[in-house]
């Protein structure tokens, strides 16, 4: 376990990048350091075993296996492209659970994976346990990963403006609200995140928004952004009318939590400094 830990903090926390909407990701090329891959052919026959593994789960491989090209110096100011890929968790948990087990540090990266997946996992009576405020967290992580999959599924439907796709959907779940209207009215500051300062519930309906537009635009095999944009405000406006139809309160109505999720990170990782130090 002390070898499994030594992995979590050392290594693959440290090559893990983050993207803009706070997805986390690792590239091939340096995960490949780890697992002691000499040859480049050979770990793309492991990555393309665990994308054969992804799709015969029935999950998409685009969003888990994104294929990158980079430009790499080869001495002399002189350069060339680079193959590589941006992989998920899940997309690095298969590339381990393909590999040769009889490595030591493969054996070690499958337990490491296997734990980290569980993690993020949660049971129903888990979540009913959990604070206010974990909620939100636990929610707003979800949302970070379905906007995340949903940009991906809009991008291949037409869309090029996506604040326009959101905005779009917000409308539809907020009576005409855009993101700045909704902002405005939380009383944020320029370009704070409006999902940071929602409640778990308001995040919920908004995860809804989010993975039911995703559903539609796969569904329908929409190719126009026009036509995506006006999924997205369908999908919002009938979520709204679900709410209503069933007695609950209107995402505007709902209260605006007192601390943003990243003021509450802040104070986590500020206390656990004191902690340390005590």
């Amino acid at each position: 376990m002390k070898q499994i830990a030594k992995y979590n903090e050392n290594i693959f926390e440290g090559i893990k990048h983050i993207d803009e909407n706070g997805n986390e990701y690792w590239y091939a090329r340096e995960l490949i350091k780890i697992l002691k891959y000499s040859k480049w052919e050979n770990f793309e026959k492991v990555i393309n075993k665990a994308k054969d593994a992804c799709n015969n789960s029935n999950i998409e491989i685009f969003d888990h296996f994104v294929d990158i090209d980079k430009m790499v110096s080869i001495g002399s100011g002189a350069k060339r492209q680079q193959k590589d890929y941006k992989l998920s968790r899940y997309a690095c948990y298969l590339i381990a659970q393909n590999g040769d087990s009889r490595k030591h540090v493969i054996a070690l990266v499958q337990t490491y994976f296997a734990i980290q997946t569980r993690k993020q996992e949660i049971t129903e009576l888990e979540y009913s346990s959990l604070s206010e405020d974990e909620k939100r967290f636990y929610q707003r992580n979800l949302t970070k990963k379905g906007n995340y999959s949903l940009n991906q599924t809009a991008k291949k439907a037409g869309v090029k403006n996506f604040d326009k796709f959101h905005n779009y959907g917000y409308r539809g779940l907020y009576n005409g609200e855009t993101a700045d209207d909704i902002a405005k009215r939380k009383g944020l500051r320029y370009r704070e995140d409006i999902l940071d300062n929602m409640c778990s519930e308001e995040l919920a309906a908004n995860l809804f928004r989010i993975t039911q537009t995703e559903s539609k635009l796969k569904k329908e095999n929409i190719k126009s952004e026009i036509k995506a944009n006006q999924t997205h405000y369908e999908v919002g406006n009938k979520i709204r009318k679900t709410i209503k139809e069933l007695g609950g309160t209107m995402p505007e109505d709902l209260p605006t939590p007192k601390k943003s999720l990243k003021e509450l990170e802040k104070e986590r990782k500020n206390n656990l400094k004191i902690t340390t130090k005590l």
